[in-house]
């Protein structure tokens, strides 16, 4: 198959300290920057999942989302591994740890707009060991929601004015597809 633009030679147009601007033929997009990943965790709490809430300056509000977290982005920490990642993510945003891990694969959220794929985990028999929140200045709320009311939960929230993360269409699928009632 032949892809117009495809061999067309990468111009970087900017680069800043988390993300570069790319142009390739008549495509602009973005990148991470210095090879920065990401790691997704769907953490399961028995009956329950974990939600975490966070302002999104892009947005101009809080989103619902998955625990996440950059792979790789602290100095001297490039190469870092998914799961490591997602495990100090998961702590850091949460308050949880997991006995059980599973890497669920890579995924592209927006192909059309940014290179950038994640690691998707899951993470289950989950202890809470502290607050949760991030890091300072991250201000994360911790939500833990029902699997059989993820669906009304959403809904929820965003009747009161919350983006929702397209990942959370993970949870959404069976109920979208008229599975779950």
């Amino acid at each position: 198959m032949t892809v117009a633009d495809a061999d067309a030679p990468e111009e970087i147009m900017w680069t800043g300290r988390w993300i570069t601007a790319k142009r390739r033929g008549r495509w602009e997009y973005v990148s991470r920057a210095r090879g920065i990943r990401a790691a997704v965790i769907l953490p399961l709490d028995g009956d329950h999942v974990i939600l975490v809430e966070q302002y999104r300056v892009p947005l101009g509000r809080p989103c619902i989302e998955l625990p996440a977290g950059l792979i790789g982005d602290d100095e001297g920490a490039e190469g870092e591994d998914p799961l490591a990642a997602a495990k100090r993510e998961l702590v850091e945003e949460t308050g949880y740890e997991a006995a059980e891990w599973a890497d669920l694969g890579t995924f592209f959220s927006s192909p059309g707009m940014t290179s950038e794929g994640f690691t998707f985990l899951r993470a289950s028999g989950l202890t809470k060991v502290g607050e949760g929140g991030g890091v300072p200045g991250e201000n994360i709320v911790v939500h833990r929601v029902a699997l059989t009311e993820v669906p009304q939960q959403i809904a929820a929230f965003r009747d009161a004015g919350m983006a929702i993360d397209t990942k959370l269409l993970a949870l959404l699928g069976p109920a979208m597809l008229g599975e779950i009632k």
